[in-house]
């Protein structure tokens, strides 16, 4: 055996089932084709590849249907924003990326392969995923610090002919808006008469409050760690300005404790701790979505003595906001469609059929299914195909099956 087979007499990590799920890594690259003669060998690779190749080169369509490319997704991650982790680097940023992969497999069909890079310069993150694209259908932007993770996926949409996507902020965006719209059902309003309050200017809490403009909602107020977003503040970012101009339609400048008062919706997704007397403030039938993790900004049992509709990233506890009700099936919808980019209307549509999943079972503690209901992916994939279908100005290749 190797050195690093050789078990240790004394191993730390042997009592924690984490550490064995994750032993030797979680994927393989297995052939889809067994080579159990001179005829498979010579059809497989040379000189059978060659008339592949060839045509390819005449006809770059021809990858489409001859390549694994279509189906395979890369998960690029340089290690700076790892869960609850924060920048912890690429190598440990590794598992993360193969439980990623792992997903698409689990719920889309697609493979994906974890590409950790050994730089944080946007340059040269852009540079590299330009440079390895041809072998990959699709651009799964994982675990990017912002605000370099808003240039690094505009500057790769723009340059890339397949669906690009940062999960941390979309996927995000997606459930949380899935949630939201049944959420207003449960209590009985509409998104557009709803006051929000999100915590946090990150990733994810820029791209829920695009996402949430949007769907309609007009009265949101974002804070970051010095207060709530308006157009006088002086330290803010482009990105942050632009959250300024669009969203505190009363030109609040006070804290977000302070705007929390008389709110509809509590969105957090910044971590630290929320008052009690904060979410007590807020309108009676209230919602709070609550997203840290492992530890949410409210605590759910609080919340629940004054909110309506509570929501965290828990596993484990009811209305579960979890990615994965929605990247696999973007993806597989994107891809299946043959789109080139992933649109604010193909985000949209997911999150519209992640919340008609739940359909008639609707209640204030199953506002989104399941992460483990396997008709999610499917309906999302489904819904973003078909909107991709209707926006393409050409005719799109058939799904991949």
């Amino acid at each position: 055996m190797d050195s690093i087979d050789r078990p240790h007499a004394s191993d730390r990590f042997a009592d924690d089932p984490a550490f064995a799920v994750h032993e030797g890594g979680k994927l393989v690259v297995r052939s889809t084709r067994s080579i159990d003669s001179l005829a498979d060998l010579a059809l497989t690779y040379t000189p059978g590849v060659a008339r592949v190749s060839s045509a390819i080169a005449l006809e770059p369509e021809l990858a489409r249907r001859f390549t694994w490319a279509p189906r395979v997704v890369a998960v690029v991650s340089d290690g700076t924003a790892v869960l609850g982790l924060g920048d912890i680097g690429p190598a440990a940023a590794l598992p993360v990326m193969e439980g990623k992969a792992c997903l698409f497999s689990e719920f889309a069909g697609l493979s994906a392969v974890p590409v950790v890079l050994g730089t944080t310069d946007v340059d040269e993150i852009v540079e590299t995923v330009v440079r390895i694209a041809p072998s990959f259908g699709g651009i799964n932007l994982e675990d990017i610090s912002a605000p370099r993770c808003f240039e690094v996926e505009e500057r790769l949409r723009e340059r890339l002919d397949i669906p690009v996507m940062h999960d941390d902020q979309h996927g995000t965006a997606i459930v949380v808006l899935a949630a939201l719209r049944n959420a207003a059902k449960v209590v009985g309003r509409e998104l557009g008469s709803l006051r929000v309050v999100v915590s946090g200017a990150g990733a994810a809490g820029v791209a829920c409050t695009k996402i949430l403009l949007e769907s309609g909602v007009g009265d949101i107020a974002v804070a970051d760690s010095r207060g709530v977003l308006h157009t006088g503040r002086e330290d803010l970012t482009p990105i942050k300005r632009w959250v300024a101009e669009h969203t505190n339609r009363s030109g609040y400048a006070g804290t977000m404790v302070g705007a929390l008062e008389g709110a509809d919706v509590y969105l957090g997704l910044s971590g630290g701790s929320v008052p009690e007397s904060a979410i007590a403030s807020m309108a009676p039938n209230c919602i709070v979505f609550s997203l840290a993790n492992p530890i949410p900004e409210v605590d759910p049992e609080m919340a629940a003595r004054y909110a309506a509709v509570v929501a965290t990233g828990r596993s484990g506890e009811p209305n579960q906001i979890n990615n994965v009700l929605a990247f696999p099936g973007v993806f597989r919808g994107a891809i299946d469609a043959g789109a080139t980019r992933i649109t604010e209307e193909m985000k949209l549509a997911a999150a519209a059929a992640i919340a008609d999943v739940v359909g008639e079972d609707l209640r204030p503690d199953h506002i989104v299914p399941s992460p483990l209901d396997r008709r999610v992916a499917e309906a999302v994939a489904a819904a973003v195909a078909a909107c991709a279908r209707g926006e393409s100005p050409h005719p799109v290749p058939a799904p991949l099956g």
